[in-house]
């Protein structure tokens, strides 16, 4: 930047708005780093304070009550009988020794952890033969998972749920197994691991296409590290996520890349109908192309970067309360439980109003700020995605935000933090399959160690026709 001579004071004007401006801007990232490292990841603004839960109601804490003492009494129970001492066996009032019982025995209840272990289920097969010599017979074996494999569905329902539930990398399995004097290799709990996922291919490919269908689906994407790719090279690979729900609960499904071009969710999405609900992100502009589906906008993104502006620009605080009443719509809607009539009309009576403010707010501020402040940004950010955010009015069943699809992205960031990177694309492709159903699962309500272990069981021999029957939602149905 050029310094201009300081006797000129009309020429000292533009440089000091410029030099303002890239102050503000040093300001801002410097604040951002540091909140990075030792800052708050919450985004709760102090103004207005936020509206605080509803207490649960006595019903409800009873309820919940009622559930956890059910759950004690359904645990497996294993009971030990104290007997009095022989030398204690005697009354302490007149010295008799003939002693009788006094009901079934004081019981007192300690909950103990009995760690979990492998055991080796011997399987014998009756064989017979004729009197006559003729003819042997032998009785059908148990069925395998895995064709001359020595691991049966619960052992690898284990090894999945281990490593895409709880973030488990297999070093740390390979350590438990061996505690437990039972060691295995971690090549070979990597096979089995890839081995379920080929198994279960058909239910979560399935389980895509029955998200990419529905109406209203919410997609977002991650990095996850390769470490070999097809030359051999470290690379950074993508998971993408895409969330829809039905009448009964949401799913969720997963798929990897090796690159975030807007590729992957083109052919996913190609000759579908009904709403795209994402960020920005360019990657999802083809869709359009290749579909019928509308984009929708998410105001969590949009909020987020007023928010980050507000320490050098207080009056982003006015965007961000702005954005909290669309929220308060949706509670009083939530609390309501309006029908979609309803609740699209409530959000065009007062939803509707809020956003007409907004935009006047963002076309007064934009010429105040300098183009490359971030409130500058946030409100051209906001600007260019105005008609995308404007769908929720269109539909009721379009969310305000995208927060689905973050919180599905979660589980791979915790993943890549324990395990860091996937061996290859296959290997990344085999771990987003698996993904799809543990996810699913807890969004269900629904434990995945259950499911993937009745599923494995039953998916090489269930006819393809209903293969639906399968998938998480009617699984847990049928039960």
């Amino acid at each position: 930047m050029e310094v201009p001579d300081p006797d000129h004071e009309c020429s000292l004007l533009p440089f000091l708005k410029e030099l303002a401006a890239r102050i503000e801007k040093v300001e801002h990232e410097n604040a951002q780093l540091r909140k990075q490292v030792y800052g708050r990841r919450s985004e709760r603004s102090k103004l207005p304070r936020p509206v605080a839960a509803e207490p649960a109601t006595p019903e409800e804490s009873q309820a919940t009550r009622r559930a956890r003492a059910k759950a004690r009494l359904e645990a497996p129970v294993m009971t030990t009988e104290h007997r009095v001492p022989d030398a204690q066996r005697q009354c302490t009032s007149c010295g008799g020794t003939e002693l009788s019982p006094l009901g079934p025995g004081k019981r007192t209840s300690i909950w103990e952890y009995i760690p979990p272990k492998l055991i080796r289920h011997e399987n014998v097969q009756e064989v017979l033969r004729c009197s006559c010599g003729g003819s042997v017979l032998t009785a059908p074996g148990a069925p395998k998972v895995v064709e001359k494999g020595q691991y049966g569905a619960s052992f690898l329902a284990h090894l999945c749920v281990a490593k895409c539930v709880d973030h488990l990398p297999l070093y740390r399995l390979e350590k438990d197994f061996e505690r437990q004097g039972h060691p295995v290799a971690r090549s070979t709990m990597n096979e089995l691991l890839h081995r379920a996922s080929e198994l279960l291919k058909p239910v979560w490919t399935r389980l895509l296409d029955v998200i990419t269908q529905r109406d209203v689906v919410m997609a977002d994407e991650t990095r996850l590290r390769v470490l070999k790719d097809e030359a051999g090279k470290p690379k950074t690979g993508f998971v993408w996520t895409f969330g829809a729900a039905d009448e009964t609960g949401h799913d969720i499904s997963y798929s990897f890349a090796d690159s975030r071009s807007g590729d992957l969710p083109k052919r996913l999405l190609e000759g579908t109908s009904g709403v795209l609900l994402a960020d920005g992100y360019s990657g999802y502009n083809g869709i359009e192309d290749v579909s019928s589906r509308r984009r929708a906008a998410c105001y969590a993104h949009v909020r987020r970067y007023f928010f980050e502006a507000i320490k050098t620009a207080p009056v982003a605080q006015e965007a961000v309360d702005l954005i909290g009443q669309l929220y308060e719509v949706e509670r009083d809607a939530q609390k309501g439980e309006l029908s979609p009539e309803g609740h699209l009309e409530l959000r065009r009576k007062r939803a509707g109003p809020v956003r007409d403010t907004l935009k006047k707010w963002l076309d007064e501020q934009l010429p105040r700020h300098p183009p490359k402040s971030p409130l500058a940004v946030a409100i051209r950010y906001t600007l260019a995605q105005w008609d995308e955010l404007g769908v929720f009015l269109d539909d009721s069943r379009v969310p305000l935000d995208n927060n689905a699809s973050e919180r599905a992205l979660r589980r791979v960031a915790l993943g890549r933090k324990n395990y860091l990177f996937v061996g290859n694309v296959a290997a990344g492709q085999s771990l987003a399959g698996l993904y799809s159903l543990v996810a699913t699962c807890e969004s269900r309500g629904i434990n995945p160690y259950e499911y993937l272990t009745d599923v494995l069981r039953r998916v090489q021999d269930h006819p393809a026709k209903q293969l639906d029957e399968l998938l998480p939602g009617p699984w847990a149905a049928a039960r």
